[in-house]
């Protein structure tokens, strides 16, 4: 079963909802195929197919109801899960999904991970790099994390496309060509010096974009950990190898490098809806991993992301 690990979902309703509580954030989420409104469904259904992929792991990020308004993130969470319960069982056998949850109000989000995947059948949750101007580190996160570790459950990080917070980001227009996958790289780093990753070490996390510049800066983080060592006991290229990684890069060279840092068996390799018979090339030959003319392929057909996700071959997604 070929599995996409990086698929987006934003139903009309949701939106709509995010909107109603204040969000501005929602129109780059419209129209873009990723909903429900007439046809859509039918198209990513027909493009699943075209690409092989059997099932896709859906998750909301990283239109997230991050409201300071604790009863509009609530009811947010609440209705974006059963929206997507109500998609999963007209579908069965091609949608899994992750649960949204009302953080930055831990107790809650607690809450709602719980009555995601014991009522609604979601297999864990998606997070933004950063929530309500807090970093993943922020200790009022704790009831989350300790949910999830106690269920063994997936945690997805995606870039929250706030800019890494940054006007040199912001004021040029380099939000999603460079803001993203610096986010996801400063969101995981974050994530592990505050010690989260070490306190709650059973949740299966999943990190976007091969973790943006993560794999290029791997020696340069390591030796610099003394900066953080009292928070994290291992070197972060060996903990990182315990992590899983959806390849929404596309570009071999980046591969390559993210398949030397990270494992090849860590690594799903998706597909771009703009660009799924170039991507979809590189699912289906061998490329060159490695050097001095040795043939390597990065193990995709084995590959198996965090359970109880479970793909028989390879995982694909969609950014």
């Amino acid at each position: 079963m070929r599995i996409d690990m990086h698929a987006h979902y934003f139903p009309t309703r949701y939106l709509d909802k995010l909107e109603a509580c204040g969000s501005t954030f929602t129109p780059i989420a419209r129209g873009l195929g990723a909903g429900d409104a007439p046809g859509e469904m039918d198209k990513r259904l027909a493009l699943m197919d075209a690409t092989g992929v059997d099932m896709q792991l859906l998750s909301a990020t990283p239109q997230l109801p991050a409201f300071d308004n604790a009863a509009d993130a609530i009811d947010s969470a609440r209705l974006a899960n059963d929206l997507y319960a109500d998609l999963i069982a007209r579908h069965p056998g091609r949608f899994a999904g992750l649960a949204t949850t009302p953080l930055p109000h831990g107790e809650a989000a607690a809450a709602e991970l719980s009555r995601a995947m014991d009522d609604l059948g979601l297999l864990g949750a998606s997070i933004g790099t950063q929530v309500a101007h807090r970093t993943l580190g922020d200790p009022s996160f704790d009831p989350l994390w300790a949910e999830l570790n106690r269920r063994k459950a997936i945690l997805y990080i995606h870039a929250s496309g706030e800019d890494a917070a940054s006007p040199l980001i912001a004021d040029h227009n380099l939000r999603w060509v460079v803001g993203a996958p610096f986010e996801d790289t400063i969101g995981l780093l974050h994530f592990m010096s505050s010690g989260v990753v070490t306190r709650y070490p059973n949740i299966k996390v999943l990190v976007a974009h091969l973790g943006g510049p993560l794999p290029f800066l791997a020696q340069r983080i390591d030796d610099n950990r003394p900066y953080w060592q009292h928070s994290f006991p291992e070197l972060p290229t060996e903990a990182w190898k315990k992590m899983w990684w959806d390849a929404a890069n596309f570009h071999k060279p980046a591969l390559r490098c993210a398949v030397d840092t990270f494992g090849a068996d860590r690594i799903g390799l998706p597909l771009h809806p703009g660009r799924h018979v170039p991507a979809g090339q590189v699912l289906h030959r061998r490329s060159r991993a490695g050097g001095g003319g040795r043939k390597e392929h990065p193990r995709t057909q084995r590959q198996r992301p965090p359970r109880p996700v479970r793909p028989g071959r390879l995982a694909v997604g969609t950014v």
